[in-house]
């Protein structure tokens, strides 16, 4: 079916799986895609294909090579291998988001689709995969995968520095929405197999010399890119300000969670209550708006001890005084920082909502 017509004239489709562009005259192209990938001036199309054969089952490959498979993957939705350049990914391709913005002759449109729910993380996390291969091995689908048209014309250096900021209003979506890294306790700056394609109109009156955050060409790249990966991972995930709204997801990055607080309030002997019971209660809790308000604060104070913007003396008054005011609000008996380190941070947060948990289950039972 045909999902949008592009400013330059080109439609965009979703069929077989794939969300695709056939070009209708000549256009650049800049890609990370493996194949047809880099600059390029003599493609036909591209693509974006959903290789996840169905829920919960991972993506498999056709061939034995990703640019094998790719190949076979562009000759089945018609067009032609050698000059198409396509990616991969597990995100459904009926969770894609389109926007597109304008100024004066100037059209930009961002097509979008991508998670970071497995494999979110910051760039420099730690990182255990370094293995040389053969040129033509497989390679991971992506994960946020982004095309983004700009009905302008554009040299190649700047239709490179476009790709540039595409990346920062992709990290800047994720910031807002407070995506954790599966790999660290810092913020999700994208995933880990994240893909972009840019697509300049050669045949376009205007020609532009600058795409980033000065030139406007750089904010409407911004204004579109910046809410399709937010739409775009709502519709994939939930990922969206509601579900963020959580003690627990905003804690999650630095090792809190149902299970780890349900282990840490077993090993206390304290078996008061079942651990169906402390779930009950522990949900009930995690949303609350004061809760969550103050957990924002709380954790925030970690990522400032983290990037040494203030110091642990700093740390220590201002949880404290945090788990006072947290403890007050739920009537239980406020843990104290002892020490200046981001574990003990941590330990006395743990602490807090054990009791408060607690607390509420006994009220839920009547006791």
């Amino acid at each position: 079916m045909k999902l949008f017509t592009l400013s330059t004239g080109d439609h965009v489709y979703r069929y077989y799986k794939s969300i695709v562009i056939p070009f209708e005259q000549p256009r650049k192209v800049v890609s990370t895609a493996i194949v047809n990938g880099g600059y390029r001036e003599d493609l036909t199309a591209v693509f974006n294909n959903d290789c996840n054969p169905g829920a919960g089952m991972a993506c498999t490959m056709r061939a034995s090579t990703y640019q094998e498979h790719m190949n076979i993957i562009a000759a089945e939705i018609g067009l032609d291998p050698a000059t198409t350049a396509g990616m991969g990914t597990a995100a459904a391709m009926e969770n894609v988001a389109i926007y597109t913005q304008s100024y004066e002759k100037l059209t930009v449109t961002a097509i979008v689709t991508g998670g970071v729910e497995v494999n979110g993380g910051r760039v420099g996390d730690p990182a255990d995969y370094f293995n040389p291969i053969d040129k033509r091995s497989l390679e991971k689908p992506g994960t946020i995968n982004i095309i983004l048209v700009i009905d302008a014309d554009l040299p190649p250096g700047i239709l490179t520095r476009a790709l540039v900021t595409c990346t920062e209003a992709k990290t800047a979506a994720l910031q807002e929405l407070m995506a954790g890294s599966n790999y660290s306790t810092g913020l999700a700056t994208g995933s880990g197999t994240d893909q972009t394609i840019v697509i300049a109109n050669p045949a376009s009156s205007l020609y532009l010399e600058s795409a980033g955050k000065h030139s406007k060409l750089g904010e409407l790249i911004g204004q579109t890119v910046l809410p399709a990966v937010k739409e775009a991972l709502l519709k994939q995930t939930g990922l969206s300000p509601r579900q963020q709204h959580s003690m627990l997801r905003r804690f999650k990055r630095y090792g809190i969670g149902e299970e780890s607080l349900w282990q840490a309030y077993a090993g206390n002997n304290d078996r008061a209550i079942i651990k169906p019971e402390f779930m009950d209660a522990l949900y009930q809790v995690d949303s609350d708006n004061y809760l969550v308000t103050y957990t924002a604060l709380y954790v925030h104070l970690l990522d400032e001890l983290q990037w040494e913007l203030i110091s642990g003396i700093e740390v220590r008054q201002a949880g404290n005084e945090l788990l006072t005011a947290v403890a007050a609000r739920f009537g239980v008996e406020a843990p104290v920082i002892t020490d200046i380190s981001t574990d003990a941070c941590l330990k006395a947060w743990q602490a807090l909502m054990l009791a408060i948990v607690r607390s509420k289950s006994m009220e839920l039972a009547g006791r």
